[in-house]
């Protein structure tokens, strides 16, 4: 939210305040400057243009369209300047740019003046136009300044030329009171008078002229609706002319970014902006029967908004309609094409009201319309600003175009909205802020900020919230707005801190997740943080999420970000993108998150995972060795690792079944899934333009977590006696998988067998027949205690064949 220094000065005597202490000021209290720029009214803000008295005038000796001229400006010496235009004579006071001088045409780029002949003649500078430095479009002659404008004086102090501070907020949600000008002077205002003792009142837009004309035009309003929309009011305005708005106003809007239209647009801009109450104005003759109803619509009723797009509605769009019931304005968000407010109109009527802010929220978001106004309507407009407004509005378009007031102010306010009544003790707000404050003090910033006590006693008091504080309805809320008046920097910190001792299990969550991060550092995998916000067009087509298990949210910053996510790999498969967007090929991520899923109406799933990700190559280019891309088995190798690394014992593998898998393995303990890995399906990444293979492990952290709780890493002293190695070829079926295999070893010989490997595998249906497949594994043979005889080893061998032979119905390749 941008903010103008001179316009806060509409309401606040800031003078024995620099830029730089408001804006600290400002920060203090809760609104956080993020920055802040002077803003010139005129690009370059004329400086180093000076008044320049014109001495003498001859014609170029070389040229008949040129003259040659002496020009005072207040120097030692009068510059030598030669002019093309045609109204320039001796005795002129004009405005004159020397050499150095940048000027900033209306058209076209800035340049700088610089010494020079033209046609033979010496030119020291230059004798400007309107066009040429910015203040208008008029080229037919230079500018000639009133007689008794002093030679030598800076031109943009003659002109009385402004400039600005425009500050930069990052206002947070939770501060409706603060979406306008003048609420951020309510809170400036609070703090000067708290903190420096500010003898001065606010200053308040003066209404108090307001009243209608003569003339009087019928108008009739209905609210269908009155939940969503608490209050409505409107008058009518005739006689207006649809004018260009003053210099001033024109000066405000441009200061904060807008853009301005006319008088009529430019004025509901303005006032939503002073005031934080949106306005929208309706052409009165295009409101069909002079009727305007508040009301609800049926589902994909076609609409046409102001930027031409047509719009299907929602049933649950609030609407602005006439009276045959046809859409004039979606309610709080933006207007119709059909009722807006044209050069050709003369009479206006002029709405001001209160919306729900979750309902505009809604259709804000429905409709990916994020206007100014959906803006403070969101946050919670007040209610009682409503009719202040459009008195305000009212006299300044009166004002500024002639317009006459042909109504009295309708004001549709079934239930007005009362202050929210709180009550807290003195002991609360000291223990929540850590400073004893007293009494008078409280009540003084209470005050400050128009927070009316209702009742008080010695141990406390119930205050009435201003209906401009929506969000403050807890104690908490208040003494949150006591302390930023009294300010987070008064508190002081304490002589000493106090820490509990907790006991939890060891090893403990954070440790394993320490232990886990550390061996992928080590492997040269990047830890990257995703954000827990997705978007919802990659469910269900791209990835496998029914849509009602998202998790819906309104996200105002950033309307495509609008779930939680429900999985951890478009995020992920983003961070790859980005990464080869930057030739960044060869990719090892790691990211710890949570996923989130909608089980029923009153019901979320919330869970941990552990994601990596792989894609390019191994190593880098070495003359040493050829490089290799990752591949499955790499990313295998990885998991097994981490998951030996982390005490896991003792899981079943199968395939993993999974859509966003092309193949991949399931590692689980019983039902409990541990991790599902494999390479991410062609389709996934084609739509996301990711260049693939990518790798892709999901770890359920929850589960790991738990299951390693109860296995611990142990260690055992490494044997001093040798190891026996044996080598066993054999013939099985193409079903039969090596992990069927090793754990029958295991089995048998799991006194003695210490490892087993797979080191080949070879198919060729002629030499195997078919549906045959050969393995050739090794056995690796440790006893502790003693030095292994050859009968031992063979003993458990033998077995082991006999088993394979009868089991998997092996042919063993001697």
């Amino acid at each position: 939210m941008k903010i103008s220094l001179n316009w806060l000065k509409d309401y606040l005597d800031l003078s024995g305040k620099t830029p730089e202490e408001v804006s600290e000021l400002l920060t203090d209290i809760g609104l956080e400057v993020e920055g802040m720029e002077e803003v010139e009214s005129i690009p370059g803000g004329l400086q180093g243009l000076v008044v320049g008295e014109v001495k003498s005038c001859e014609r170029h000796p070389n040229a008949d369209r040129l003259s040659v001229t002496q020009v005072d400006v207040g120097g030692e010496n009068p510059l030598h300047i030669v002019c093309g235009a045609p109204n320039v004579a001796a005795g002129q006071k004009v405005v004159v740019a020397p050499v150095g001088v940048t000027l900033h045409p209306v058209e076209g780029e800035p340049f700088k003046i610089r010494k020079g002949k033209i046609r033979g003649e010496l030119s020291e500078g230059m004798i400007c136009a309107e066009d040429e430095i910015g203040l208008g479009h008029d080229h037919e002659g230079i500018i000639v300044l009133p007689e008794e404008a002093p030679t030598g004086m800076a031109v943009k102090d003659f002109l009385g030329i402004k400039t600005d501070i425009v500050y930069d907020i990052g206002l947070t949600p939770n501060r409706s009171d603060a979406t306008s000008h003048l609420g951020v002077a309510r809170d400036l205002y609070a703090a000067l008078k708290v903190r420096f003792d500010y003898g001065k009142n606010l200053k308040l837009p003066d209404v108090s002229a307001f009243r209608p004309d003569e003339e009087r035009l019928p108008m009739e309003i209905e609210v269908k609706d009155a939940e969503a929309c608490p209050r409505y009011a409107g008058l009518v305005l005739s006689n207006v002319h649809v004018v260009e708005s003053p210099d001033w106003l024109k000066e405000r809007l441009i200061a904060i970014g807008q853009r301005p239209i006319n008088a009529v647009v430019d004025v509901t801009n303005f006032v939503l902006h002073e005031l934080g109450q949106p306005l929208h104005a309706f052409d009165y003759d295009r409101i069909p029967g002079h009727l305007i109803r508040v009301q609800h619509l049926p589902k994909g009723t076609p609409f046409t908004t102001l930027d031409e797009a047509e719009r299907q509605l929602h049933e649950e769009d609030l609407m602005i309609c006439g009276g045959n019931d046809s859409p004039l304005c979606i309610a709080g968000v933006f207007g119709g094409l059909s009722s807006g407010v044209t050069e050709k109109t003369s009479r206006v009527f002029l709405e001001s009201a209160h919306f729900n802010s979750r309902s505009i929220r809604r259709t804000s978001m429905r409709h990916q319309l994020r206007t100014d106004a959906a803006y403070v309507f969101e946050k919670g407009s007040d209610p009682n600003m409503v009719v202040f407004a459009l008195k305000r509005a009212a006299l300044l378009l009166k004002e500024i175009t002639g317009a006459e007031i042909a109504s009295e102010i309708i004001d549709i306010y079934p239930k007005p909205i009362q202050p929210v009544q709180v009550s807290l003790t003195y002991e609360y707000i000291n223990r929540l802020i850590g400073e004893e404050l007293a009494p008078d003090y409280v009540r003084r910033i209470l005050e400050a900020m128009d927070m009316q006590l209702t009742e008080e006693s010695e141990q406390g008091f119930t205050v009435a919230v201003p209906t401009n504080k929506s969000e403050v309805t807890r104690p908490a809320d208040v003494v949150e707005e006591i302390l930023r008046i009294h300010g987070l920097n008064e508190v002081p910190l304490p002589g000493h801190l106090k820490l509990p001792l907790v006991y939890s299990e060891y090893p403990d969550e954070r440790r394993l997740q320490e232990a886990a991060s550390g061996y992928l550092t080590g492997q040269g995998f990047c830890e990257m943080m995703g954000l827990s916000l997705s978007e919802s067009r990659y469910y269900p087509d791209l990835l496998p999420v029914p849509e009602e298990e998202l998790v819906f949210i309104n996200n105002t910053s950033n309307v495509q970000l609008n779930i939680m996510r429900p999985d951890m790999l478009p995020g992920g498969l983003e961070a790859v993108l980005h990464n080869q967007n930057h030739r960044q090929t060869d990719i090892k991520l790691f990211e710890f998150g949570r996923i989130y899923r909608k089980e029923d109406a009153q019901k979320y799933r919330e869970e941990h995972h552990l994601t990596l990700l792989l894609s390019g190559y191994k190593t880098g280019q070495s003359w040493l060795q050829e490089q290799q891309e990752v591949n499955f088995y790499t990313l295998k190798a990885h998991v097994n690792n981490l998951l030996q690394r982390l005490g896991m014992q003792g899981w079943q593998s199968q395939e993993a079944g999974d859509p966003r898998l092309a193949f991949g393995l399931r590692y689980h303990r019983g039902p409990q899934t541990l991790v599902v890995f494999g390479r991410v399906a062609s389709g996934i990444l084609k739509q996301m333009g990711v260049e693939g293979p990518v790798f892709f492990a999901d770890f359920r952290w929850d589960h790991l977590a738990k299951a390693a709780q109860k296995n611990a890493v142990k260690t055992k002293e490494i044997t001093k006696f040798p190891a026996v190695r044996r080598d066993l070829a054999l013939v099985v079926d193409a079903s039969v998988k090596f992990e069927d295999l090793a754990a029958l070893a295991r089995k048998l010989g799991k006194k003695l067998i210490t490892d087993i490997n797979l080191f080949d595998r070879y198919e060729n249906e002629e030499q195997l027949g078919k549906g045959k497949k050969s393995y050739a594994i090794s056995f690796i043979f440790e006893d502790p205690a003693k030095t292994l005889k050859s009968k031992e080893v063979d003993k458990v061998m033998n077995q082991l064949i006999r088993q394979y032979e009868q089991q998997f119905k092996a042919i063993i390749r001697r």
